[in-house]
C-alpha cells in the first residue's frame, strides 16, 4: 500500500455524505420530460436507479455513483466504490451486468499506480458481481474521485420501488450501520482495528446475496442505506404514502464501538446535512437524545438493503444473511399512516 493519502485529495474525506442526490432534487424539482411509454423509473421520484423497458421481458436498470476517497488504500477504496455502485442495481431487484469507470484524478500530483491500484480493487468487486467492465471516462481534477455507472437488467414487472411500502410487512436491514461514524475515528487516529476491518467488511459486502434471498419474497418496497443515513433514506420511503414506520433502535446492528466513537463528538459532516433535510419526518424526535439522532442520520458507504416484507419470509432472510457471517436484523414493522418515522429509543 503507498505513503500517499489518498483522503487528502478529498474536501469531504471520513464522510460519505450523499451530497450529489441532494443537488440535483433542488435543480430537477421542477423540470419535466416527455412522457416516455417505456420508462418505469426515472427523477421524478427518490429511487436507487433508473429503469427502462426494453421489451416485455426485459429492462434495463441504470445507476451511476462515485465518490472521493473513503480510504487511503487505493485498493480498497476501488472496492469499496464499486460496490457502492452495484447496490443502487440490487436495491432496485435488478442484476447488474456491466459497468463503465467514472474517473477525477490529480495527475499532477498523485503516480498513475495509484489510479491502476483503485482500478484494481474495482475490477476484482465486479469480478465478484460477475459485472463486465467495459471501459470508462476520466479527467484531470484537482480532487480525486471514483466511482462507476453501471447497468443491470431486470423482468420490467419486477422492480422494486422504494416508496410502496405495505401495512403489515416489517423492515429488514441486511447490514451494520456506522461506517460514517468509523471512518471519521479512523480520519482522528482514534478508531480501533476490530472496528476499522468490520467497516472495511461491511463496505466491502455485496449486496448481491441480500438481494438475491429478497428476489424469492413478496417484497413491498426496498432501498440501500447509503449517504442519507437510515432516517434519510427511510424517509424516502413514506414521503407522500400512507404507511409510517415503526423503528426499535435496540433492534438496530450496529459495527463495533460505533456508539463510543458518537458519544466523543466523532461526527461526520454528513450527519448534521442529513438531520437538517429529514428531521421533520421522525415524528418523535424531540424525545430522542442526541447521539441516538446522529447514529441514525449517520452517512453509510455501501450499506446495506432497508426491504419491507412479510414477517414470516424477513425471518427466513435475515437468517441466511447471519448464517453467511452478515449483521442483518429485523428492525421495526410498517403501519398504516401518514408517512411519518417513529424510532423506540
Amino acid at each position: 500500500m503507498s505513503d500517499i493519502k489518498l483522503t487528502q485529495y478529498s474536501r469531504f474525506s471520513g464522510c460519505g455524505a450523499k451530497l450529489g442526490p441532494a443537488l440535483l432534487d433542488r435543480a430537477l424539482c421542477n423540470m419535466s420530460q416527455p412522457s416516455w411509454p417505456n420508462v418505469i423509473s426515472d427523477f421524478h421520484g427518490s429511487e436507487d436507479a433508473g429503469v427502462y423497458k426494453l421489451n416485455e421481458e426485459m429492462a434495463l436498470v441504470q445507476t451511476i455513483d462515485f465518490f472521493p476517497p473513503i480510504s487511503d488504500d487505493p485498493y480498497l477504496f476501488g472496492k469499496i466504490a464499486a460496490a457502492n455502485a452495484l447496490s443502487d442495481v440490487y436495491a432496485m431487484g435488478g442484476k447488474p451486468v456491466s459497468a463503465v469507470s467514472v474517473v477525477c484524478f490529480p495527475e499532477e500530483d498523485l503516480e498513475i499506480s495509484l489510479l491502476r491500484e483503485i482500478m484494481q480493487g474495482g475490477l476484482d468487486m465486479l469480478r465478484e458481481a460477475e459485472t463486465a467492465l467495459l471501459g470508462g471516462h476520466s479527467v484531470s481534477d484537482r480532487e480525486l474521485k471514483f466511482g462507476f455507472c453501471v447497468n443491470g437488467i431486470i423482468h420490467p414487472s419486477r422492480a422494486v420501488r422504494n416508496n410502496t411500502p405495505r401495512p403489515g410487512d416489517v423492515l429488514i436491514l441486511t447490514k451494520p450501520l456506522g461506517t460514517g461514524a468509523v471512518n471519521t475515528a479512523l480520519k482522528a487516529d482514534l478508531a480501533s482495528k476490530e472496528a476499522v476491518r468490520a467497516a472495511e467488511e461491511s463496505m466491502t459486502t455485496l449486496n448481491r446475496r441480500a438481494a438475491e434471498l429478497l428476489s424469492l419474497c413478496r417484497v413491498s418496497a426496498m432501498t440501500d442505506v447509503t449517504g442519507f443515513g437510515l432516517m434519510g433514506h427511510g424517509a424516502e420511503m413514506v414521503q407522500g404514502g400512507e404507511a409510517d414506520f415503526h423503528i426499535r433502535s435496540e433492534l438496530l446492528p450496529l459495527l463495533p464501538e460505533v456508539r463510543d466513537y458518537i458519544g466523543m463528538g466523532l461526527v461526520p459532516e454528513g450527519t448534521f446535512k442529513n438531520r437538517d433535510f429529514r428531521l421533520p419526518f421522525l415524528e418523535n424526535a424531540s424525545s430522542l437524545d442526541a447521539e441516538l439522532l446522529d447514529l441514525v442520520f449517520d452517512p453509510q458507504t455501501s450499506g446495506g438493503l432497508l426491504a419491507a416484507l412479510p414477517e414470516e419470509e424477513a425471518l427466513t432472510v435475515v437468517a441466511a444473511l447471519r448464517e453467511s457471517g452478515q449483521n442483518a436484523a429485523l428492525i421495526g414493522r410498517v403501519e398504516k399512516g401518514k408517512g411519518r418515522i417513529f424510532l423506540d429509543a
